[in-house]
């Protein structure tokens, strides 16, 4: 479809000039004032406007100042046309929203090439906008399945643990959802991508890779010995991540992962690993990765325990609120509870 220009000029000569250059390409308005273009605005919008600065009645600062007063013209792309050789003038029609300048007697190439520049500058910015958009949709799925190779080897060296990061991160975007809906920790949860941090959380356990496979499948509860190596996980994590930070620079998606890896353990009481902190002291990855990773844990079965049933662990989680886990987490959860055993079954 062809695009619409206006030329707004006083002398009859441009005008001709700039309908003789313009008119093979373009739908070309010309109009003889400032009075009489905004008089077809209100049937036809161009989509450029070629404006003289010098006309009588009103010049072409005082039309642009008029164009972009309202929301209905505004956006119209205006380039003026103009005798002067005045860097001051110049620079006073870009402050008030003008595109370019063309200086009379303008070049015929000019014209065109500015004019096309103006006009197609969209369809370019689109294009690209596309291509940058498809190429980052590339690399979150790259991203995403590299975590799931790495959180899927987890699991393949933990057999007592199968299905548990799918299971986490599911019960994890339920009750993120239902903290944002709440307000509850919204400063912090609301500056993170969410598909991101859903993912992220899927490494809180890459630290086990570096736990012994007679520790990690033990089938009989661990000694205090073994619980200490075990512990070690959490710190493993957090050298695993730096690691892959370093290399790749990635920090908002891999600092996410450390922060679930490296405090899921804490508790609010300051009574857990492997930091000791407590209450706000402990990032929020920690604070929610703390309550689904003891549900998980709970309503499923280990060669060492049964499971408990749902309702007996939300009992465990409920009482440990203010001790093991955070207040208002724990309320939340409380409050999405058969949502969560809807998803677990």
């Amino acid at each position: 479809m062809q695009k619409t220009i206006f030329v707004v000029d006083d002398s009859g000569t441009n005008l001709s000039v700039a309908e003789e250059v313009l008119e093979k390409q373009y739908r070309v308005i010309t109009l003889a004032s400032a009075a009489r273009m905004f008089a077809i605005l209100k049937k036809v919008t161009p989509d450029l406007i070629l404006l003289d600065v010098e006309m009588p009645e009103m010049n072409g600062f005082e039309a642009i100042k008029q164009l972009k007063a309202g929301d209905a013209y505004a956006e119209i792309p205006v380039i003026f046309l103009t005798a002067m050789d005045d860097v001051a003038n110049e620079a006073y029609g870009i402050e008030l929203g003008a595109v370019d300048f063309i200086s009379k007697p303008f070049s015929k190439p000019v014209l065109l090439n500015r004019i096309k520049n103006h006009l197609h500058i969209d369809s370019i910015i689109q294009e690209r906008t596309s291509q940058l958009t498809e190429y980052t949709k590339q690399l979150v799925h790259l991203q995403n399945s590299i975590v799931y190779i790495m959180s899927d080897l987890v699991e393949s060296r933990d057999l007592n643990t199968g299905g548990h990061i799918d299971r986490t991160s599911i019960y994890l975007e339920l009750l993120i959802k239902a903290m944002l809906k709440r307000g509850i920790y919204a400063e912090e949860l609301s500056r993170w991508d969410f598909n991101l941090l859903v993912s992220s959380s899927r490494l809180h356990d890459v630290g086990k890779i570096a736990v012994s496979d007679s520790i990690l499948n033990k089938p009989d509860k661990l000694t205090d010995e073994e619980f200490v190596i075990m512990k070690k996980h959490s710190i493993e994590g957090v050298r695993i991540i730096d690691m892959a930070i370093e290399r790749t620079g990635n920090v908002d998606f891999l600092q996410n992962a450390k922060l679930f890896a490296a405090y899921h353990h804490e508790r609010w009481d300051g009574t857990g690993y492997p930091y000791g902190l407590k209450e706000k002291e402990i990032p929020v990855q920690g604070l929610i990765m703390a309550i689904i990773d003891v549900y998980d844990a709970l309503v499923s079965e280990r060669s060492y325990k049964k499971a408990f049933t749902h309702e007996e662990a939300l009992k465990i989680i409920l009482d440990g609120c203010g001790k093991h886990f955070a207040p208002q987490i724990t309320e939340v959860f409380g409050e999405i509870n058969k949502e969560i055993l809807a998803a677990k079954r």
